[in-house]
Order: structure tokens, then sequence, then C-alpha cells
């Protein structure tokens, strides 16, 4: 059971780090930094909307329109990190 408390910790960390560069990206993206006509780019950019829009899109919905603020991303991180603690006060169920 330890390995599923394990497995459970690092798919919470593999979204943290999924939603954190959709974040930064989205950033670099508004700020001219990136050019979303490199296919590169382009490529990476599609592959983290599908990874993260199932995501935030429900949050999205019910949310209030907040004029041009998401914080859809914001409370995907609140509640990836409320899962962690919940997981690690209860740590001793997975033993």
């Amino acid at each position: 059971m330890t390995s599923l408390f394990q497995i459970l910790m690092l798919l919470i960390d593999v979204v943290f780090f999924v939603v954190i560069v959709h974040i930064i990206m989205s950033w670099l993206i508004s700020f001219g930094v990136l050019n979303l006509r490199q296919p590169m780019v382009a490529q990476i950019w599609d592959g983290l909307n599908r990874l993260v829009e199932p995501i935030y899109g429900p949050l999205r919905r019910m949310l209030p329109p907040m004029g041009g603020l998401d914080l859809a991303p914001l409370i995907v991180i609140i509640g990836l990190y409320a899962l962690e603690i919940i997981l690690r006060n209860n740590v001793a169920l997975f033993l």
C-alpha cells in the first residue's frame, strides 16, 4: 500500500508541474517572448492545453467572469496542495 501512496503523490507532483509550465508558457506567449507561429511552440502549447483543459474547463464554468483574470490555475494548485495534505495526514491508512 505504500507504493499506492507514492504513486498518488507522484501524480499530484506531475499535475502540479504541468499546471506551472502552462502558467509560465501562457505568460511568455502573452508578453511576446514565445511565438505561436513557431511549430515547436505551437505543439507544446496545444499539448499543454489538451492536458489542463479537462481540469480548467469545469472550474471556469463555475467561477464568475473576472474580466480577463483566470483563477482556474490558482484553484487547481490550491486543490492539489489540499489533496497532498489530506494524503500525508492519512498516510497511516496506506501502511
